[in-house]
């Protein structure tokens, strides 16, 4: 009893294997090549995802419905979507430090979420990214909130990462939409409009950090540079990139951050900045066969660097049924017995990630006896 799996790279087919069923029931595992660390349970499951040992690629496995007369589990379709991570860099100097990013998952996931449309797409997408160059730059449990206050009619961009590599956010307006340019290019900086940068910095102590400056574009890539050169005192060089298709799904998104440390030579920032300048776009890089190495290959160059750490990042929200049972405790026991008496429950759904949770009669009960 076998599976047939047909592997295909930007929707191209690049080879079948055939999966054969381990000891564990339901589950099979691969002899070739393409080995997995992980065995794949399909019992339950409508897609899964599992790592190559080799490049630490994602496989997504899609089993179709009908059954077929050689694998009475039917056909499995793959598609490789590569592991979202930042890889953080110190030149062999010491004078520059370079963060690159692929996000791409996590935007895909944010899009499919929040249903926004091409131009809020974009828009969250860099928003989402430049708050995870944020949080790389922090240690300990910090978070990061990342408020991008627009005046144009798509609202705030609120995100929220911290320092285990998890973000999360949302655009007040995810309908909203403007025309593309003549050669198909989304717009953001017209679309965010004027406002504000504000970036709030939670250490767990109790008292967040706040930190402000002006949008320069609603660009969002060139507002984070101005906000790190501004308030941090550090020049900084900062790329952030959302490609759609052409059905206004996300492609690709990554980004980098290039910041110049002190000592740093004039020649040497001469060399970085024809470089950033040459860049070609982040989508292309990333696209490469050379992938996210092509982005440090464009800002190094023939430099010597280190590599400091590689981590994953990931779209994620830390919402629960418990979080949001204690927010309606914070409420005043005339408005639960209101919901209780008129609604017979509660429906409340989390902004970030738009899973709903409910609470019924006996859950709001509880909540006013113990207030009782």
């Amino acid at each position: 009893m076998s599976a047939n799996l047909v592997i295909e790279r930007k929707g191209l087919k690049i080879g079948q294997i055939r999966l054969f069923p381990s000891n564990h029931l339901n589950t099979f595992v691969t002899p070739f090549i393409f080995s997995f660390k992980n065995s794949i349970n399909l019992r339950n499951a409508e897609i899964i995802c599992f790592s190559f040992y080799f490049k630490a690629d994602f496989l997504v496995l899609i089993p179709q419905k009908q059954q077929t007369h050689d694998s009475p589990f039917g056909h499995f379709y793959a598609k490789i979507v590569a592991m979202d991570k930042i890889i953080k860099t110190i030149s062999e100097s010491g004078s520059f430090r370079a963060f690159v990013l692929d996000s791409t998952e996590t935007v895909r996931t944010a899009q499919e979420k929040h249903q926004t449309q091409a131009s809020s797409t974009v828009a969250l997408g860099r928003t989402l990214i430049a708050s995870q160059i944020l949080a790389a730059n922090e240690k300990g449990n910090t978070k990061l909130t990342v408020k991008v206050l627009g005046t144009s009619s798509l609202g705030a961009i609120i995100t929220v990462a911290d320092t285990k590599g998890n973000v999360k956010g949302y655009v007040q307006n995810p309908g909203v939409d403007i025309k593309k340019t003549a050669t198909g290019e989304v717009l953001v900086g017209p679309f965010v409009g004027n406002g504000q940068f504000l970036v709030i910095t939670d250490y767990g102590t109790g008292n967040p950090y706040n930190s402000m400056t002006p949008l320069i574009s609603g660009e969002i890539g060139e507002d984070l540079a101005y906000y790190l050169t501004e308030s941090q005192q550090t020049p900084s060089a900062v790329g952030l990139n959302v490609l759609l298709d052409k059905d206004d799904k996300v492609e690709v998104a990554g980004g980098f951050l290039l910041q110049v440390l002190p000592g740093a030579k004039e020649e040497e920032i001469a060399r970085f900045e024809k470089r950033i300048q040459e860049m070609p776009a982040i989508s292309t890089l990333l696209e490469s066969d050379d992938h996210i190495e092509a982005l440090l290959k464009a800002i190094y160059g023939d430099e010597s660097y280190k590599r400091l750490s590689e981590e994953e990042i990931r779209f994620q929200c830390d919402c629960s049924h418990e979080r949001f049972m204690n927010a309606l405790a914070s409420l005043p026991t005339s408005d639960l017995e209101e919901m209780k008496e008129e609604d017979h429950g509660a429906e409340i759904t989390c902004q970030f990630c738009q899973t709903t949770y409910n609470f019924d009669e006996n859950d709001l009960e509880e909540l006013i006896r113990d207030k009782s």
